[in-house]
C-alpha cells in the first residue's frame, strides 16, 4: 500500500478505507461492467466497486476469474434459479431495488458494458422509477474486445471505415426484426454479432440475401480474452458449416467483413491468454482441418 489510493486502485491493492473519496454509499447501485472476461482488464474503478460492495449481483457472463474472486458470501447470482430456470429480468429489476432500500451497497456486475446489450439501460430506468440512486461505471466492451484479443481490428484503413454491433437475441416480443440487414450489407464496412452462435443460419443467409458478397470472411470468437480462446474463420457460406466444424458455443461472437481475414496475416506472431492454434477454417481455399484443444466452460 501507499499514500495514494489511486495509486493502490491502478495496482489492485485497494480497500474501501484506502479508496479514492466517493466510496459506493449505501442504498446505491452501481451497474458495473466487467469488461470481456479477462480479469486484468477490469476497470480500476470497477475493481473498487466489487471491493466496497455489500452485495454483487451477477449472472454467467462475466469471466470465470472475476467471479471466482468475489467472496462468496457477497455474490448473488441472478442467471439461473435453482433446477435451472431463468431468473427474469424483473425479478432482477425488484432485487436490485429490494437490496438499495435496505441499506446495501450493491454491484450489479454485468459482462462487457451495462449499456451495450446488457439491460443496463433497462435497470438504469427502474431504479430511477423507484427512487434508487445508481451510477454507471463503463466496462471494455466485448465486440471490440475479444475481436482484438483475437488478432482481428473492427476497423482498418484499408477494408472498414465502419463497424455495425447487433444482437443475436432480439426482444422476442418484437412483432418484426428492428435490424436492417439490408442497409447492414450497404455499408461495406465490419459488422459484430453478439450472442449469435444459435441464430447464425438466419442472419447469415439475410446479409447474403441483402446482396453481401458470400465470399465475405467471417469469424467466430469463443470465450474472447478467456483462458481457452478459441476462433473460426470462414466466410458467409460457409459460417454454420464452420460453426459446426469446431463445436463453438456461447459465449461467443460472430466477426462479418475483410477484417476477419486479418487474423491470419499476424496469427504466428500473435500472443494471448487463449490457444492460438484452435482454429478451424472452412474458407473455399481452406482445407477443412481442425488444429488444436481449448479448455474451459462455456455459456
Amino acid at each position: 500500500m501507499t499514500d495514494d489510493p489511486h495509486a493502490d486502485a491502478v495496482a489492485g491493492d485497494v480497500t474501501p478505507e484506502d479508496a479514492a473519496d466517493d466510496p459506493l454509499a449505501p442504498g446505491t447501485v452501481s451497474l458495473v461492467g466487467s469488461g470481456p472476461g479477462d480479469p486484468e482488464l477490469l476497470t480500476v474503478k470497477a475493481r473498487r466497486r466489487l471491493a466496497e460492495a455489500d452485495v454483487v449481483l451477477h449472472d454467467k457472463l462475466p469471466g470465470p476469474e472475476i467471479l471466482e474472486s468475489i467472496p462468496a458470501e457477497k455474490r448473488e447470482d441472478v442467471g439461473k434459479r435453482a433446477g435451472g430456470e431463468r431468473t427474469s429480468q424483473g425479478y432482477t429489476n425488484d432485487r436490485l431495488v429490494e437490496l438499495a432500500e435496505a441499506g446495501k451497497a450493491v454491484v450489479r456486475l454485468k459482462g462487457g458494458d451495462p449499456f451495450v446489450f446488457g439491460r443496463g439501460g433497462e435497470e438504469a430506468e427502474h431504479l430511477a422509477a423507484h427512487g434508487v440512486p445508481f451510477e454507471v461505471v463503463p466496462g471494455v466492451t466485448s465486440p471490440i474486445a475479444a475481436p482484438a484479443a483475437a488478432g482481428i481490428p473492427v476497423t482498418h484503413r484499408d477494408h472498414a471505415s465502419s463497424v455495425s454491433f447487433v444482437t443475436g437475441h432480439e426482444d422476442p416480443t418484437k412483432e418484426e426484426s428492428a435490424v436492417d440487414w439490408e442497409a447492414l450489407a450497404a455499408t461495406g464496412g465490419t459488422v459484430v454479432v453478439l450472442m449469435g452462435v444459435g441464430k447464425l443460419p438466419g442472419y447469415t443467409a439475410a446479409l447474403r440475401e441483402a446482396g453481401m458478397d458470400p465470399a465475405t470472411p467471417v469469424a467466430l470468437v469463443e470465450r474472447g480474452t478467456w483462458p481457452g480462446m478459441r476462433v473460426a474463420t470462414g466466410t458467409l457460406d460457409t459460417a454454420v458449416d464452420v460453426r459446426d466444424e469446431a463445436g463453438i458455443e456461447p459465449p461467443a461472437i460472430a466477426v462479418i467483413g475483410e477484417v476477419a481475414a486479418a487474423r491470419e496475416r499476424v496469427l504466428g506472431f500473435l500472443r494471448g491468454r487463449g490457444d492460438a492454434d484452435a482454429t478451424v477454417d472452412l474458407r473455399d481455399d481452406a482445407d477443412p482441418t481442425v488444429e488444436g484443444d481449448a479448455e474451459g466452460g462455456s455459456q
